[in-house]
């Protein structure tokens, strides 16, 4: 096989592919294999008719062509990784000549990864958010604790901010019932904002039994988009009574004796947290930076290819009513073009970032192990509450374990991307990104070993 490559643009290619027949002789005896099991010949039992008779029965063109249908694509593939091409999606291939006897020619056009010039990290530098552990962040997680120990408690007054209430609501537009805007003994709590907008407020002040109503604009359904008039009939008021902060609750709701102990734990998880969406911010501030600095073309039929996925995501999300989107989209003040608009933008900007970590990927020879590959299927199992195998199946019928193993990789480079980088907070202090992203052992050990201390 001889195959050479066409620059067409700094994104695509155009791969020239010729095959001698003499290499075809394998493709050929497999084709006849298989066409001996289809065709009966009087005199031979089936699969051992000879290769002529099994021609003139078919013919030679349909053998030729049935033989092209499983060349091509193997031979693409090699002229690919022969050449090292970096192929993006799915190739344009013709069949340009076919001598018979001699050899056969196709071209193959496909989008590939440009070339592109990496910088030095560490001339980068990014600021991110000081890390501070406040009284008024503890006594929210130490509120947040008292709620799920407490109990509701039925009130007979008006309804005020925190209440939890059941109630019915019935819509209508210009007298006519929206039987998908009504229903019956919802549990709602007030000031959660989870509802219908304008719900909360017209609650305020109601007393178990009374009603009320108010005017929203739907937002779901055949009639979003339009007013409707919302009843609403309060069953009844509830208020959470919780359970008084002191050693008693510690023990009941902790491991821990006093409440200062579970106040000092709660503030470690709080230290811990907060340091985790500085880590998180930190690569998102890291790649947002290469995005705008690094300059290359990004494919357009990539991306095009990725706009229209995720319009059909959302499409297929409505059981594909374009006119429900376009309904929704209106109650939300935008358009289909701006949605599209919007999408496209997203798409270029996640195809960019895929190339970006890719190229660093290679240069850095980075792989993905068996055992981070399980880990993240795990955690997408978790994530979409499925069972593993179960997800490894659907992935792997797909066709997609590929892309969760792309998706690994592209997340160990920019970790290690992110650790080449120089960052600071807003306080202007330096910031130990390895022991930020816990890749400092000693640290990690004494924080064990301190934990253990505390708990002796």
């Amino acid at each position: 096989m001889k195959s050479t490559v066409e620059q067409l643009s700094p994104t695509r290619v155009r791969i020239n592919v010729e095959v001698p027949f003499a290499e075809l002789k394998p493709d050929f005896d497999a084709v006849y294999a298989q066409l001996a099991q289809q065709v009966r010949i009087p005199g031979f039992r089936p699969g051992k008719a000879p290769a002529k008779l099994i021609e003139s029965r078919v013919g030679r063109g349909s053998v030729i062509e049935q033989v092209l249908q499983n060349v091509v694509p193997t031979r693409y593939s090699e002229a690919v990784a022969n050449d090292d091409i970096k192929a993006l999606g799915q190739p344009d291939i013709e069949v340009t000549k076919i001598e018979d006897g001699d050899h056969i020619a196709f071209t193959a056009e496909v989008d590939v990864r440009p070339e592109i010039t990496l910088p030095d990290f560490a001339e980068i530098d990014v600021t991110v958010d000081s890390v501070s552990v406040t009284d008024e962040a503890v006594d929210e997680q130490l509120e947040a604790l008292r709620a799920r120990f407490g109990t509701l408690v039925g009130v007979e007054r008006g309804i005020v901010d925190g209440d939890f209430v059941s109630i019915d609501l019935a819509a209508t537009i210009d007298g006519e019932a929206v039987p998908e805007a009504t229903a019956d003994g919802l549990s709602h709590e007030v000031g959660s904002g989870q509802l219908i907008e304008g719900l909360d407020e017209v609650l305020l002040g109601v007393e178990a039994g009374g009603t009320t109503e108010f005017t929203t604009k739907l937002v779901a359904g055949e009639r979003a988009g339009e007013d409707a008039v919302v009843a609403v009939t309060v069953n009844s008021v509830k208020n959470r009574e919780l359970p008084e902060a002191d050693d008693e609750f510690a023990q009941l709701a902790s491991e821990f004796d006093t409440l200062d102990e579970l106040r000092e734990d709660l503030k470690a998880r709080v230290g811990q947290s907060k340091r985790s969406e500085q880590a998180g911010e930190l690569r998102d501030k890291v790649l947002d930076h290469l995005l705008e600095t690094v300059e290359f073309e990004v494919p357009e039929g990539i991306v095009q290819a990725e706009t229209d996925n995720q319009i059909h995501e959302v499409v297929h999300s409505l059981d594909h009513n374009d006119a429900e989107l376009d309904r929704l989209l209106e109650a939300q003040g935008s358009s289909r073009e701006q949605f599209e608009t919007e999408a496209k933008e997203s798409a270029t900007k996640a195809i960019k970032a895929q190339l970006l970590l890719d190229t660093f990927a290679d240069e850095k020879e980075i792989t993905v192990g068996q055992d981070e590959l399980t880990e993240r299927l795990l955690f997408e199992a978790r994530r979409g509450n499925i069972a593993p195998d179960q997800l490894a199946q659907q992935l792997q019928t797909s066709g997609r374990l590929g892309v969760l193993y792309a998706e690994v990789r592209r997340s160990k480079a920019l970790a290690e991307i992110v650790q080449l980088v120089k960052a600071t907070d807003t306080d202007g202090t330096a910031i130990d990104i390895s022991d930020l992203l816990g890749l400092n052992p000693a640290k990690s050990e004494d924080a064990a070993a301190e934990s253990e201390a505390a708990a002796e």
